[in-house]
């Protein structure tokens, strides 16, 4: 099974870029996606972007992330 999360790319630099995820920054892998630019909306899995997505399916799935985390403080 794999999870990969949306995060929205903040900049790029060759086949790397940096990433914001839930307020914090990370580094991730670009050599599995091409074309990827600042603003760009993509799925993160072990460090690599695996996919572009639309602002509103990650807009979609950031929510249902945010709702299980506060259904599991419950």
């Amino acid at each position: 099974m794999c999870l990969s999360i949306p995060a929205k790319v903040l900049s790029v630099d060759g086949q790397k870029t940096c990433i914001s995820l839930g307020g914090a920054e990370y580094n991730a892998a670009l050599d599995l996606v091409e074309n990827v630019k600042v603003g760009d909306y993509v799925l993160l899995h072990s460090g690599f972007v695996i996919q572009i997505i639309d602002e509103k399916e990650a807009r979609e799935t950031m929510e249902l992330f945010n709702e299980i985390i506060q259904k599991g403080k419950e």
